[in-house]
């Protein structure tokens, strides 16, 4: 989309601004607003309860219960501030500008966005404000660097992540004194900017609408405080185990991961902040920081592929793995169904789907292997993988689901090569050794508990335990099936 100037020029203060929030639910290191602060005598702010995307989803959905907190948390936030956040519910593109028009702002002030779908719906409100003399300032904040800031020397985007992270910690270590403006104090609001914060229009002086306004049900997700004081609190509780990370992280039993996750992608923490940390302790010497300041790297190459290439959405990065014969009819249908309830016979693997069912999350690892093993054991469309994960994950963001789901499948960039295939059960024996996740969420498998055979239960004297099934497939036999498969696109090229 044709977005507006990234910065806004020029000493001249506007009478009006509205801040728009979308994924970006916290008030510290908040671009956006800062840059209203700075540059209207009189700034509102708002979100929208956007029914363009919550009519998809289920009326219990973890992900609208985080956002409806972290909301009326920012809310409380700007009332002891003297503002107050404006919430609506209704299609964003229409009230977005019809809002900005009732306020007589003359700019609206966001943070860009790199989904296909939100890169259209902000072309039709830039569009739509301004026909009304409004304009939008879309800025950075989701990224470290933008889109077409880290590219090759031919000046073409990224397709090899080692390249593209060696790039991206050149940049960032040639500007480290800015770039994480995290360390940089003229990227902090200062408490008096907070008096341009507009009153609440009387209309929307009340509180924001409850979950039943909205038509949905309360759905917590399990031990992550929403919010942005609950985002600050997870991320000093990770950093008092930062160092560990690198040796811990691939072992789902164990307390590894940040647990980050959903607030990076709702914006209650600030990608800034997070990258600051990673920084100063990488260049300290501590290996947990490298590895992590490695992933937040993952995350922004994915975004900036997803930008370059929006078709990724739904077709294969190399465009000769859309022919690819995957598995359909009702054999494949069955197969899928037992992968998304966790019973493929695999145990590591169930484990994986079952914590995703119950939860709303899956340890990185998990993501990997049950990819796989959708793709490569069960030959089934990875897309219909990604769809599952993108209803169930908490943390679901599109650029990063859908390129780690490439990846597991060997269709997209810097993907898995295809002929390496993760088997299940050395995976499993390799990090869950004493079966400590297995058992946590496949307890039918309690009987073989401590007994090699908790990896391949169909080893079992007298097969597997009661209640849980025989495996759906023979790895050895799907893996021939795999090399096959992609051998017959290779043939025909």
């Amino acid at each position: 989309m044709p977005y507006s100037t990234p910065h806004p020029a020029g000493p001249t203060l506007i009478d009006r601004g509205l801040v728009w929030f979308r994924r970006d639910l916290r008030l510290l290191d908040h671009t956006a607003l800062r840059q209203a602060l700075q540059r209207a005598r009189q700034v509102w702010c708002c979100f929208v309860f956007d029914t363009e995307i919550l009519d998809a989803l289920p009326r219990t959905d973890r992900r609208v219960d985080f956002i409806h907190q972290a909301v009326a948390a920012l809310d409380r936030d700007l009332r002891q501030r003297g503002g107050g956040l404006i919430v609506l519910h209704g299609p964003a593109s229409e009230m977005l500008p019809r809002l900005a028009v009732r306020l007589g702002v003359q700019a609206v002030f966001t943070h860009r966005d790199y989904e296909p779908a939100a890169r259209r719906r902000d072309s039709v409100v830039l569009g739509r404000l301004a026909e009304a003399g409004i304009v939008l300032h879309s800025l950075k904040d989701q990224v470290i660097f933008d889109t077409d800031e880290v590219m090759t020397a031919a000046g073409t985007p990224f397709g090899v992540f080692t390249p593209y992270r060696t790039a991206w910690l050149r940049r960032l270590g040639q500007r480290h004194e800015r770039i994480p403006g995290w360390l940089d104090p003229a990227s902090r609001t200062p408490d008096s900017a907070f008096a341009r914060l507009a009153a609440l229009p009387a209309e929307h002086a009340g509180l924001p609408p409850t979950l039943a306004d909205l038509d949905f049900l309360p759905a917590p997700i399990p031990k992550i405080e929403p919010g942005e004081a609950g985002a600050q609190r997870g991320l000093t509780e990770f950093l008092t185990r930062i160092e560990a990370y690198a040796d811990r992280r691939d072992f789902p039993a164990l307390k590894g991961p940040s647990y980050l996750s959903v607030h990076l992608r709702f914006g209650t923490l600030s990608i800034r902040q997070l990258v600051a940390e990673a920084w100063q302790r990488s260049q300290g010497g501590s290996k947990g920081a490298q590895v992590w300041l490695s992933e937040l790297i993952w995350r922004e190459f994915y975004m900036q592929l997803l930008h370059h290439h929006p078709h990724l959405v739904d077709h294969c990065f190399r465009p000769e793995f859309d022919k690819l014969h995957w598995e359909h009819g009702r054999h494949a249908d069955a197969n899928f169904a037992a992968w998304c309830e966790g019973c493929t016979g695999y145990p590591l693997i169930d484990a994986g789907m079952r914590q995703l069912n119950q939860t709303g999350y899956m340890h990185n690892r998990l993501r990997m292997l049950t990819a796989s093993f959708l793709t490569k054991d069960l030959g089934l469309d990875w897309r219909r993988g990604e769809r599952y994960f993108a209803e169930h994950l908490n943390d679901y963001d599109l650029a990063a689901n859908n390129g780690g789901w490439q990846w597991a499948a060997s269709t997209g960039c810097d993907a898995q090569p295809w002929f390496r295939i993760f088997n299940p059960v050395t995976q499993s024996r390799k990090f869950d050794p004493d079966g400590r996740f297995i058992l946590r969420y496949v307890p039918e498998l309690t009987p073989l508990a401590g007994l090699p055979a908790l990896h391949e239960p169909w080893t079992a004297s007298g097969g597997p335990p009661a209640g849980y099934p025989a495996p759906r497939v023979d790895h050895a036999v799907a893996r021939e099936r795999t090399l096959a498969r992609f051998e017959a696109v290779r043939a025909s090229r």
